[in-house]
């Protein structure tokens, strides 16, 4: 069993409180992924449950065991680091099989992982070279396999992605997507990118200030967030904000809206002067600047052209419009 439950955790650095009474659960094969801006702490969220920070308070479940107490090597967890982590001086065959010697594990037994771990990963052809030898895709592949080769109860990765280069991030993160569907494991992965969020969390919790904001499925948090924070933080342009006024919503501070949401028309809602274009080939993102100052991005399919300077009417339903409280918070009808 691979499950994780927190509950009521808190971390404190001295007089400084990084985690704030954090409680969530974690299903049995399930692929959740921590998200936040820098600082929000979630790394160091991810090392309490690996054992390698403690709780000042709060309990840490892994299969539904108590293991605050316990050290890394007795949790069932197997962790993925930013950095890679190899020895550079062993082999990939024997960077896999290390954890497995130290843990006095029968030879013929290391050898059916190593080469379930290799089988799976396409690293056949890798095993007598060092990392030094290796592209930063293929010492990625390698940490990972050091952590299937284990079989533990729970993967963590923390930011595994962030060293590659963007082709490398894509195709890295298509594994780990298919590596989650063919060993069912229990998955536990930090990142800032929130495409890597969406694309391969079932689950996403999103942290600020130490605090969880929202819990939910990727498209659940997107079209339904529950506050300011989270409806900026998800979307690539991210959620345009303005004056509620602008719209006649006395009731609201703010209002959102999508890039993907508005057009542009003749007459619409609001209007505005195109200040710069984006042409990205399959899509285009005008950028306009209403008459509160605020620049909102339209995203428009396919390629569109405009004159910079020109003004423009932008048109959306009522339905794709967010409106949000004084405080921050939702206001749902």
């Amino acid at each position: 069993m691979g499950s994780l439950n927190l509950k009521n955790v808190c971390k404190s650095f001295g007089s400084v409180e990084v985690l704030k009474d954090i409680s969530l659960e974690v299903e049995d094969g399930e692929f959740v992924i921590f998200i936040g801006p820098s600082g929000c702490g979630k790394s160091t969220l991810l090392r309490i449950i690996a054992g390698l920070e403690d709780a000042t308070a709060g309990e840490v479940e892994i299969g539904g065991k108590r293991v605050n107490d316990l050290p890394p090597s007795d949790r069932g967890i197997s962790m993925v680091f930013q950095s890679y982590a190899l020895y550079p001086h062993l082999t990939v065959r024997n960077n896999l099989s290390l954890g497995l010697k130290q843990a006095k594990q029968p030879a013929d037994y290391i050898k059916e992982r190593v080469k379930f771990a290799t089988d799976m990963l396409g690293l056949e052809d890798y095993l007598d070279r060092r990392p030094a030898e290796l592209s930063g895709g293929q010492r990625q592949r390698v940490a990972i396999g050091r952590s299937i080769v284990r079989k533990p109860e729970l993967f963590l990765f923390d930011e595994p992605l962030s060293n590659l280069d963007a082709a490398l991030r894509v195709n890295t993160r298509l594994e780990i997507a298919r590596l989650h569907r063919e060993l069912e494991a229990s998955m536990v992965y930090v990142t800032h990118d929130q495409t890597e969020a969406m694309t391969l969390a079932d689950k996403i919790v999103v942290l600020r200030d130490g605090r969880v904001e929202q819990i939910g499925a990727p498209m659940e948090l997107y079209n339904n967030p529950d506050n300011l924070f989270v409806a900026g933080f998800l979307g690539s342009p991210s959620m345009n904000f303005f004056d509620a006024t602008l719209l006649g919503a006395t009731d609201a501070k703010t209002a959102g809206i999508r890039p993907e949401n508005i057009t542009l028309a003749d007459t619409g809602v609001l209007s505005g002067e195109i200040s710069h274009l984006e042409q990205l080939g399959a899509d285009t993102n005008v950028y306009i600047r209403i008459e509160d100052s605020n620049l909102i991005t339209v995203r428009l399919m396919g390629q569109h052209k405009y004159t910079i300077g020109s003004t423009v009417s932008l048109s959306f339903n009522d339905d794709d419009v967010y409106l949000f409280s004084e405080d921050g918070q939702r206001i749902r009808s």
